[in-house]
C-alpha cells in the first residue's frame, strides 16, 4: 500500500527533524527526502503552497546528495531546517 501525501510529509518532517536535531545524516536520507518531495510535487491533493517549501528542500537534498561534507551541509542549513519543519507542520496539521 502506498504512502499517503499525509505520511509522506510526516516522514519528511522527520527526516529533517533528524538532521536538525542530530547535525548529521547521511546521503541515503538526502536521497529519501528527494523521492518525498518528487512524489508530493505531482499529488494533486496537497495544499499547493507548500510547493516553494518543497521546492527548497530539494535544492537542499541534492546538494547534500552531492556534497563532499554532509555533516557541515547539515549544519550549515540548521535555520532553513526548523523553517522547513514548522512550514510542514503548518500544512500537515
Amino acid at each position: 500500500m502506498p504512502l499517503t501525501h499525509e505520511h509522506q510529509l510526516g516522514l519528511l518532517k522527520d527526516i529533517l527533524s533528524n538532521h536538525q536535531e542530530d547535525c548529521c545524516g547521511s546521503v541515503s536520507e538526502c536521497e529519501q527526502l528527494e523521492r518525498l518531495v518528487t512524489s508530493l510535487k505531482v499529488n494533486g491533493n496537497i495544499d499547493q503552497n507548500i510547493l516553494p517549501i518543497l521546492e527548497e528542500i530539494s535544492q537542499y537534498s541534492q546538494r547534500g546528495i552531492h556534497t563532499s561534507n554532509l555533516n557541515n551541509h547539515i549544519e550549515s542549513s540548521q535555520e532553513q531546517l526548523s523553517q522547513w519543519v514548522d512550514g510542514i507542520n503548518g500544512f500537515s496539521g
